[in-house]
């Protein structure tokens, strides 16, 4: 599948940030653009991960609600009352990891029902943030298989907080929330694609089918909020997973205005 346009909009820099420890830090940027075509299509492939657009007729019919409506105020985070606003920040960075992953780094990365079946739409999905895939070969089981977990966390306003550092600590969680995790996919994927189904349960029995195990800890950040913290000062030694660790920031300007902004287009495109 071609990559959505706005990938074409990450680019790596020339320099990544060294920490104290020696570790090196890949840093991204998003130069994301006033392209109406290019955000429409962002938009789009944002929408779907809160709703089908097949499904929206079923989903409005007898509420009153247009499909513009119903996505701003049923589906999508609040933009203005907490905790949505943190939500809408945190799901981008998720899904825009989830994209690096896919089509930058060449995994696998399923996310259907991830946010579309919140009871609650201001409140964040549990489970690991991002679950990829990747196979060696044809081989349906491959020691060099890789499973990838990616703990997000997205620093869109000025504050002077290390969300690389959050991610760093998060990360360590994943190893108790993987096997839930992994069920959850697997567990959707059955009622869709039991193929897929099967693609995904091929890890979740390392003793039996090992493969390679590779956490990250990836931070979304606003370039102020990049600007005004110390990264080299990041730890991350301590990771119980820290040979097959890897950390990465992508920032971007005025990134929250263009979360608002893919919001806004992706309900009044429907």
């Amino acid at each position: 599948m071609a990559a959505p346009a706005h990938i074409g909009w990450l680019k790596k820099t020339a320099t990544n940030v060294a920490t104290t420890e020696g570790v090196e830090v890949e840093v991204w940027d998003l130069e994301h653009q006033p392209d109406d075509a290019v955000l429409s299509s962002w938009a789009k492939h944002f929408r779907q991960h809160y709703c089908k657009d097949e499904e929206l007729p079923d989903f409005i019919e007898g509420t009153g609600h247009t499909p513009a409506t119903y996505l701003a105020t049923v589906k999508f985070p609040d933009p203005v009352h907490p905790p949505g606003p943190g939500t809408r920040s945190g799901d981008f960075g998720e899904i825009l990891l989830a994209d690096f992953a896919e089509y930058i780094l060449g995994y696998w990365c399923p996310r259907e029902g991830r946010y579309e079946n919140r009871d609650n739409r201001n409140v964040p999905s549990n489970g690991c943030d991002v679950v990829a895939f990747k196979f060696h070969g044809d081989d349906p089981v491959h020691p060099k298989d890789e499973l990838l977990l990616i703990e997000s966390k997205a620093g869109l306003k000025a504050k002077k907080q290390n969300r690389l550092q959050n991610a760093v600590e998060d990360s360590i969680k994943d190893i108790t929330r993987e096997a839930m995790s992994l069920n959850a996919i697997k567990q959707r994927l059955l009622r869709t694609d039991r193929l897929a189904a099967k693609r995904v349960q091929r890890f979740q029995n390392q003793n039996d089918r090992p493969f390679k195990r590779v956490n990250a800890a990836g931070a979304v950040l606003d370039q102020d909020v990049f600007d005004s913290v110390d990264f080299t000062t990041t730890l991350a030694k301590h990771h119980p997973n820290f040979k097959n660790l890897k950390l990465l920031i992508i920032r971007g300007t005025s990134m929250m205005n263009l979360v608002h902004a893919l919001y806004d287009r992706a309900a009044n495109e429907a």
